[in-house]
């Protein structure tokens, strides 16, 4: 059975940074063929897209609200993703979640076919 198991969440002041991890496991889970992408789900809110990268990191791509503070890399050897977070503020509040597809872009996760269980971040003022 295929998982994606996220860590590296907590709380942090505004400005300060967190480095989130995404391991995938499972037999049949060939991890460097798939496209990854992090969500967020703040309270109240509905899910929405952060940040994702090509199965080869060729490409990367970010919402506005993180863009320049935020980086998506992976490690095809390791089966991990991650999401560097500097800067952070009060509005980055929210359940991450980390998501894995088949090779296509995509910022909809409707698209998304496996998903981790969410690390919560939380930024104090």
């Amino acid at each position: 059975q295929e998982h994606l198991v996220e860590s590296g969440g907590g709380l942090v002041q505004a400005g300060g940074s967190l480095r989130l991890s995404c391991t995938a496991s499972g037999r049949t889970f060939d991890f460097d063929t798939y496209d990854m992408a992090w969500f967020r789900q703040g309270p109240g809110k509905e899910r929405e897209f952060v940040a994702a990268i090509t199965w080869s990191s060729y490409s990367t791509g970010y919402a506005d609200s993180v863009k320049g503070r935020f980086t998506i890399s992976r490690d095809n050897l390791k089966n991990t993703v991650y999401l560097q977070m500097n800067s952070l503020k009060p509005e980055d509040t929210a359940i991450y979640y980390c998501a894995a597809k088949a090779p296509s872009y995509s910022r909809d996760p409707r698209d998304y076919d496996y998903w981790g269980q969410g690390t919560q971040v939380a930024v104090s003022s």
